[in-house]
């Protein structure tokens, strides 16, 4: 049974939040965001790092890192670790948000959202056209890149130890994870 819309947390809703702690909508259900770990900070800002260099080298597009509000629909404001706007959709970044899905998103684990980023957000991502979705699990020290197929992802590849992370939508990228965890 789904909850009455009329029950359901808005964008509307959403910007009326005390600004001191971190949430996201999704599908209409408020989650609080805990502060990620310090571990988790220094692998999101490595990868960003270098995710960075090669889109500016290229003149990709732009690379932003949370908290930044990527409202998909009234009832679902995410806001994910890193992610990609191509060149060609940068009328997406508006002021105050990003107003459509962006290319590619990143989502590094952690233990208070692992199964919310893995699942919940990732059907969400698919649903509203997100082309390549990579999940990075800093104790495993693996990154999976999942590339979109309808309203799902399927997994490209799974990278650990030595592997050099590649992704289909970003050619001549090279992520090396020795570089990474």
């Amino acid at each position: 049974m789904s909850v009455p819309e009329s029950l359901r947390f808005t964008y509307e809703d959403y910007v009326l939040l005390p600004d001191d702690r971190r949430y996201e909508v999704i599908d209409g259900e408020l989650y609080l965001t805990p502060a990620p770990t310090p571990y988790h900070q220094i692998v999101s800002r490595r990868i960003e790092r270098l995710l960075e260099d090669h889109v500016d080298k290229a003149k990709l597009g732009i690379v932003i890192d949370a908290p930044c509000d990527v409202v998909l629909s009234q009832f679902d404001v995410l806001q994910p670790d890193i992610f990609f706007v191509s060149s060609g959709r940068l009328a997406v970044i508006g002021e105050k948000y990003i107003s459509d899905a962006p290319d590619l998103v990143v989502e590094v684990l952690s233990p208070g959202t692992r199964k919310r980023d893995r699942f919940i957000k990732a059907k969400r991502y698919a649903r509203f056209g997100v082309r390549e979705m990579w999940i990075v699990d800093p104790d495993k020290k693996t990154v999976g890149v999942h590339v979109g197929a309808g309203d799902a992802f399927r997994r490209e590849a799974l990278y650990a130890g030595d592997d050099v992370v590649r992704s289909p939508l970003l050619p001549g990228l090279e992520v090396p994870l020795a570089r990474v965890f």
